[in-house]
């Protein structure tokens, strides 16, 4: 299925106090690209989570935000620097006794200190990683089905212009294969107002005729166009996994045929209708920037 390169997810996971959000947001990019804002007691996590994430949205600028709001008693614990602890009291006891002023140290008091307590996040690896990816899993879920119905937008509307170009390929075709026998006749009017007739005998007129098919034919520059666009829609309809850049390919080469076919059909007719299929074209072109 064709999956846009836009979309946005966002996911919760609740566990004995512990409350995980997170938000994934994607747009379109040449590679893979993850960026991960996430509390900085759970950075140990950012890699693994990178290449998890991946796993689903391999292609596009990835931005992960994810807040976790820990009420439980796990993994945290205070720690109190007993040496910079016993250094206060030292100095307020000889405050005390150098200026004769009332001695009220308390626990309390030296707790108060600057820097004498901290309160750390021992994380468990395992326990973090276990829910923090029941999490990601519901938000990756959400995007992936908004990407999905995005590429089936996306799809339905390079189905339509495909047919735009297909019908403009099969005017281009019919109305080529008459372009020899009309310069035929512009050539023999133009003799008969020469007066050349008996000058240019008829071996000369088959060969410049010859060499007038031969720099206009158009054949093959239409036969690749029909593969392409044969090529391009079984990868709409049958591929897995990415096809921007394989489809971004396609549409490369059916724009050369195009320029092509606009150089060598001497034919205002078919030069109006190669302006339109190159219109096409780009418009093509704009839409599969964002397909993964």
């Amino acid at each position: 299925m064709i999956k846009s390169m836009t979309g946005y997810g966002s996911g919760k996971y609740e566990n004995d106090g512990r409350e995980y959000t997170i938000e994934i947001k994607t747009v379109n990019h040449r590679y893979s690209d993850v960026t991960i804002k996430m509390p900085r007691y759970l950075v140990f996590l950012e890699d693994k989570l990178r290449q998890y994430i991946i796993q689903s949205i391999p292609r596009g600028k990835t931005d992960v935000y994810i807040s976790l709001v820990n009420m439980s008693d796990k993994g945290k614990s205070i720690k109190v620097d007993r040496q910079l602890a016993k250094k206060y009291i030292e100095e307020m006891k000889a405050l005390v006794d150098e200026y004769n002023i009332t001695d009220d140290i308390t626990a309390t008091s030296v707790m108060r200190m600057p820097d004498i307590l901290s309160i750390e996040n021992e994380a468990d690896e395992s326990l973090y990683w276990e829910e923090l990816k029941k999490a990601t899993d519901v938000a990756i879920d959400n995007i992936v089905e908004a990407r999905k119905i995005e590429g089936e937008r996306l799809k339905n509307d390079i189905e339509k212009r495909l047919i735009v170009i297909e019908n403009n390929i099969l005017f281009v075709e019919e109305k080529s294969s008459g372009l020899v026998e009309e310069y035929k006749k512009k050539l023999e009017n133009r003799l008969k107002e020469l007066e050349a007739n008996n000058i240019i005998d008829e071996s000369r007129l088959g060969a410049e005729l010859v060499l007038y098919a031969d720099k206009t034919s158009i054949c093959e520059e239409i036969t690749r166009l029909k593969s392409h666009i044969i090529s391009f829609r079984q990868f709409l309809n049958n591929s897995d996994g990415p096809i921007g850049k394989k489809i971004d390919f396609l549409v490369q080469e059916m724009n050369r045929e195009v320029n092509t076919i606009g150089s060598k059909a001497n034919c205002i007719d078919i030069t109006k209708y190669v302006v339109d299929t190159k219109n096409e074209i780009e418009n093509i072109r704009e839409q599969i920037q964002n397909i993964e």
